[in-house]
């Protein structure tokens, strides 16, 4: 497999982020599943992006990202160095879905989802949105999940300007992989509100009960 930009680069910017923040991931897969694969977490900080590209060292992750994240110079170079591409949260944007089943056809890609849609405000983990189900099921895809705690103190200590020399602890907590249940012909909604769940669980799983929200165990 040739070298590209995305394995030039993951070397430099995992030393930076160990200057940025003492990072700790945990359960480390020693094989990743064959075939189709969606990486999903929860969504604290842009941080999250190269964190996930440095903790998978084994595929290169194509990140679906909110057009938004475009509009900063910054953010902008990091999602084109880790292969993002935007998605239009407000309407069913084709050119994403497309560009999304192309990553899930490439064995050397995983496609990276936040299926929150969005960073969360109050660290709190929201409603999954039911993109990942649909490509999921669409694509026959295995599913990893993470839960990612700690990235939003990087991002406030450089916003409040305190304690710039202090590197706080950033987790990233690897779960299993795993399939949704098998669904015949195209998912109804209530497939996909199902299947959103199941993987909104799995991540809820893998974080602190603080961080856990609408998913917390007594959660409805």
């Amino acid at each position: 497999m040739r070298l590209s930009l995305y394995d030039v680069c993951r070397c430099p910017v995992g030393l930076l982020l160990s200057i940025l923040c003492h990072r700790e991931v945990k359960n480390r897969p020693v094989d990743l599943p064959e075939g189709p694969l969606i990486i999903v977490a929860n969504h604290l900080s842009w941080f999250d992006i190269p964190l996930l590209a440095v903790a998978i060292p084994r595929r290169r992750i194509a990140f679906m990202a909110k057009k938004e994240y475009f509009h900063s110079p910054v953010h902008a170079f990091l999602l084109r160095i880790f292969g993002g591409f935007t998605v239009d949260r407000g309407t069913v944007d084709r050119t994403a879905l497309n560009l999304a089943t192309e990553a899930l056809k490439d064995n050397s890609c995983a496609l990276g989802i936040f299926p929150e849609g969005t960073r969360s405000r109050t660290l709190q983990l929201q409603r999954g949105k039911l993109g990942a189900a649909y490509l999921a099921l669409r694509g026959n895809a295995s599913i990893l999940p993470i839960g990612i705690s700690g990235t939003e103190n990087i991002r406030q200590k450089y916003e409040n300007k305190t304690r710039l020399l202090h590197r706080p602890k950033v987790t990233i907590n690897l779960g299993e992989p795993f399939r949704l249940p098998e669904v015949k012909g195209n998912p109804t909604r209530k497939d996909l509100a199902s299947s959103t769940e199941t993987i909104m669980r799995r991540i809820a799983e893998l974080l602190p009960e603080n961080y856990r929200g609408v998913y917390r165990d007594n959660g409805n």
